[in-house]
Parts: structure tokens; sequence; C-alpha cells
């Protein structure tokens, strides 16, 4: 199986996990439907404002489901003009509106519990209302559960963020059980209340989605661990003396394309090192399913001994600064009397700059013939 049948293979894992979505979204639009309507009419029967808040949660998970399919089918789309890159973090979206959804049923579900503090209602329990509040919350265990390990396994924010949602509706509804105890057994309404509990605790998980979401739409740090094992996979072929600077963009879930760059001997021609880039995107592609769209060159000192040596003086001078976490790129000419070479300085240093500039400092004291030509550089991994 050559390159491209194999991406021909990738594209029908992503079809598989369009349709696992889906199907997953529908399977929670059909319980929550079933369940806001069983929850509504024994709220209104009984009485109960948490009962029925709760039905109005599961109709807002039932919205939810929904935008996470159009937002599947959204991003799904194929590059085109316009969007070169796909319309994948449009998943991203769509679990922003459904973080919005979630914060919004708790808003008003608060304001309406607050009314019910001031002006409340005697409610007026009944065997069988009890009996489908507690197999609703059995569901709702159920479907949560299986609902964000779906999303886990296919990593839709959507999915994770809907089964999330329905594991905390089966503990509002565990606590409306309770809610109906206590009032069974001394006669004390705790509806109202109970009702701003769980407001606030729809509130609070609203709030920790839309942060998570509005995160990752703006750019997180590349995950250490696929940046080691690209980097690693990089480092493996032999011209490769070593990978640095791996950038890792996201359009969307599963879908990344980034540029690195890698030492190599000064000896390498242009057709060998045009050769091994092209093996170099063929193999992370295939390993890690990430596109590098630019690889960058720095060529490595290999015939001088004594450029070595001050090399080895360089990188001693460099690493003694405190939250220097790596040099790379060195490049000494002596005809031209210049020396380049990029700090890697950590995000740990309270002023970044400052300790970048030492470093050049010190080493251009050390080699004051030599003209330098440095960069400061960031590890998008760092953890």
């Amino acid at each position: 199986m050559n390159i491209l049948q194999k991406a021909e293979a990738m594209t029908g894992s992503d079809d598989s996990r369009e349709k696992t979505i889906v199907r997953t979204s529908i399977i929670g639009i059909t319980a929550n439907v079933f369940l806001a309507a069983f929850k509504a009419v024994i709220g209104l029967l009984t009485k109960s404002i948490a009962i029925v808040l709760d039905a109005v949660n599961n109709i807002s998970d039932a919205g939810s489901s929904l935008i996470t399919i159009i937002g599947t089918k959204l991003a799904g789309r194929e590059p085109d003009k316009k969007h070169p890159f796909g319309y994948g973090r449009i998943e991203y979206l769509s679990a922003m509106i459904i973080s919005m959804i979630v914060l919004y049923a708790g808003v008003t579900s608060f304001i309406e519990s607050v009314k019910q503090i001031f002006d409340p209602q005697t409610p007026e329990y009944n065997t069988v209302s009890l009996i489908i509040v507690a197999v609703a919350v059995v569901v709702k265990i159920i479907l949560g559960r299986y609902v964000k390990s779906v999303g886990e396994k296919v990593n839709s924010d959507s999915l994770v963020n809907s089964g999330e949602d329905a594991t905390l509706d089966s503990v509002i509804s565990a606590s409306t059980l309770v809610a109906a105890a206590v009032f069974l057994l001394s006669g004390i309404s705790l509806e109202a209340w109970l009702g701003a509990v769980i407001s606030a605790v729809i509130i609070k998980s609203g709030v920790e989605m839309l942060r998570d979401t509005i995160s990752q739409i703006l750019g997180e740090k590349n995950d250490p661990e696929l940046s080691a094992g690209i980097k690693r996979t990089v480092s493996s072929f032999p011209q490769v003396q070593g990978a640095y600077d791996l950038v890792l963009n996201n359009y969307g879930p599963d879908a990344w394309n980034g540029s690195i760059h890698i030492e190599v001997p000064d000896t390498c021609s242009a057709d060998e090192l045009d050769q091994l880039i092209r093996s170099i995107q063929t193999e992370v592609f295939l390993k890690h399913q990430v596109a590098l769209t630019a690889i960058g060159v720095y060529s490595v000192n290999t015939k001088d001994e004594e450029i070595i040596e001050t090399q080895k003086k360089v990188r001693e001078i460099v690493l003694s600064h405190e939250h220097v976490r790596q040099m790379h790129g060195f490049y000494l000419n002596k005809e031209q009397k210049t020396m380049r070479f990029d700090v890697v300085i950590s995000f740990n240093a309270k002023d970044r700059k400052a300790v970048f500039d030492e470093v050049v400092a010190d080493v251009q004291k050390a080699f004051p013939d030599l003209e330098l030509q440095t960069a400061m550089d960031t590890d998008f991994a760092e953890v």
C-alpha cells in the first residue's frame, strides 16, 4: 500500500468518525426528548420546579446533540479555495455553542428557582412520578458514560461535553428524588433551594466547557507526546543530527499540519536534501497523521575541528544560563567571520528577552572577533 492509498484509507476513517458522531448524537436526541416529555408532565402534575427544570435541561441536551450533528457535517466539508485547510474547526465552534446553551439553561433556571424561593408552591409527589424520575437517573448515567466514551474515542469535544452534561443531569435528577424524600418524611419543601443549587452547578459546568473550548480556538501549546513522537521519527533518519522548532497547527480534531527544522551535515547536496525532506514528510504523515508543510535546514559544521571545538565552548556558555532549554542551528563561517545559533528560552523566565540578551553578551565577550547572528526561539511543547 503506497502513501496515496494509505491517505485514502485515512479519509475513509474520517467518514467512519463522522458517522459514529452522528449516530451517537441521534441516540442522545431520542433519549433526551423522551426524558424531557416524561419529566415535564411529572413536574407539572406534582408542581415540582426542580423536575420541570430538569426537563428543560433535557431539551437543551437534545439541542446540543443536534448542534453536534450539524457541526460535524459542516466540519466534514472538503477544503476549497477560501478555506484550503478544511472546515474542521467548526467542531470547536459547535462545542462552544453547546457550552453557551448549558450556561444559558443554568442562568435561566437559577432565576426561576429564586422566584420560587420567594413564592413557593407545595409539591404533590406520587409513587409513579418518583419511579419515572428514578428510571431517568439510570438512563442518564448510562447515556452520559456512553456518549462521553464515544467522544473520547473519536476525539470529539462536542460529544465529550454532551456526555459530561448528561452525567451531570443524572446527579440533578437524583437530587430531585432526595428532595422528594425529604418532603415526604418531614413535610419540608426544598424544591426551590434545590433548583438554585442545581442551576449553580449547571452554570459552573457551562463556564468550564466554554473556557476549555475558547482555549482550543485560541490555540494551545503542542501536545508534548505528539511533538516528542514526531521529533523521534524525524531524528531516526541517519542524516538528521537534530530536530528543532516544531510548530503544529490544528485545523480541527485530528487535523494537523506543521513545520520543523533539522540539522544536517554541511556535506549534504541539494539532491540528498530533497530526497531526505520528502522521506521525512512521508514518514511523519504515515506514523502521526501530521502533514509537515515546511522543513527548514540547519547546516552543521563537520569539516573543521577548530569550529567543532568552538561550538562546544559556545554551547557550554549558553547552557550555563538559567531558563535556557536548548541551543541549536550553530554554524560558523570563518571567511565571513560570522557565527549563528538559536537559543530556546523557557516561559518560566520572568523576562525572556533579558535572559537572551545576557546569553548573547556572554558569547560575544568570549568571541569578540566574530559577528553573531542569533535568534530567540520558543519550545511550543514546553510542559
